[in-house]
């Protein structure tokens, strides 16, 4: 297990762009949002360093989250804790809706779209992106589409981005011609580069988890690791998979290969991440919290590794 996840550390700091401020990002996501939500700058650049990420580069990268509007900072003494800011908070919700989330299988056949002919250009151009990142996809310039969107994060996307007023949201359903319908949406939201990438997905995750499979015992500095890289990489295909429903996908979509293995692989580490994350984050009042919220519902349900190897026996 340890060669193994050293193997994809190694991989992920020789890349020739390492974007610290990204992974920073997914390790408040994925361990510190659910587990109260702030931590001691101190205690996170140790846990930064575990990816080769220098204090100064955490720093740094902190800095400019804090910029952009992701995070907000708090001065205890002589120690900085950080937070999600409430947009921070927003776009977390969205993102982690769907990057635990079980996948669409069922649909009624229904779109939903948006016009965006009421807005000027630099609105719609902001528009598209953040709802790009919600699976809406261009059918036109004027005409943004999904079929199953989570309809409260919609909602807030809109008036986040100021344009709740002027979007006109309609529904409609493909009266005939299936096999065009395919074809426009294939071309939308470029599946095939989006199928390449959850490939290449697999092929790296899928020795940790054969790996997992044989470690009676995974220590905790190397679950966490583990995880944030698995949820980091994930994150960065899934958020741009419109996450269609079946009936609209390619034959041998390997996008849903790609979820059952983070679903297998978190499933088995998440609990021994959670073990390293009580040891080393703080806060202002000690240790994080245990988690809250729908932490234990992602992927479908968690449970400890054990439990999981007792039921498949």
């Amino acid at each position: 297990m340890d060669a193994a996840c050293n193997q994809i550390v190694k991989e992920f700091r020789s890349r020739p762009t390492l974007r610290a401020g990204s992974l920073i990002t997914t390790v408040f996501g994925d361990s510190i949002a659910p587990r109260g939500g702030t931590v001691w700058l101190g205690s996170l650049i140790r846990a930064m360093a575990e990816f080769g990420i220098s204090e100064r580069l955490v720093r740094t990268s902190v800095y400019r989250l804090v910029k952009d509007g992701w995070l907000q900072s708090a001065q205890v003494g002589r120690r900085s804790f950080y937070s999600l800011t409430d947009e921070g908070r927003g776009k977390f919700r969205a993102a982690t809706h769907r990057i635990y989330g079980e996948p669409v299988t069922d649909w009624d056949g229904e779109w939903c779209l948006l016009l965006l002919s009421n807005l000027e250009a630099p609105m719609k151009e902001s528009l598209r992106r953040e709802c790009g990142w919600l699976g809406f996809g261009p059918l036109s310039a004027n005409v943004l589409a999904h079929p199953s969107p989570d309809e409260s994060d919609l909602d807030v996307t809109l008036k986040r981005v100021g344009a709740a007023g002027d979007v006109v949201i309609m529904s409609g359903r493909t009266m005939r011609s299936d096999a065009a319908m395919r074809t426009l949406v294939r071309s939308a939201w470029n599946l095939d580069d989006i199928d390449t990438r959850y490939e290449n997905f697999v092929t790296m995750f899928r020795p940790l988890y054969a790996a997992l499979k044989k470690s009676h015992k995974v220590e905790p500095r190397i679950a966490f690791v583990t995880r944030t890289l698995l949820i980091q990489e994930y994150r960065k295909v899934l958020l741009r998979d419109p996450q269609l429903p079946h009936d609209l996908l390619p034959a041998g979509w390997r996008g849903t290969a790609a979820y059952q293995l983070s679903r297998n692989l978190y499933r088995g580490l998440h609990k021994a991440a959670d073990d390293y994350l009580s040891e080393v984050m703080e806060t202002a009042d000690g240790p994080l919290p245990p988690p809250a919220g729908d932490y234990m519902q992602r992927f479908g349900g968690l449970v400890d590794a054990g439990t999981a190897q007792r039921k498949t026996a």
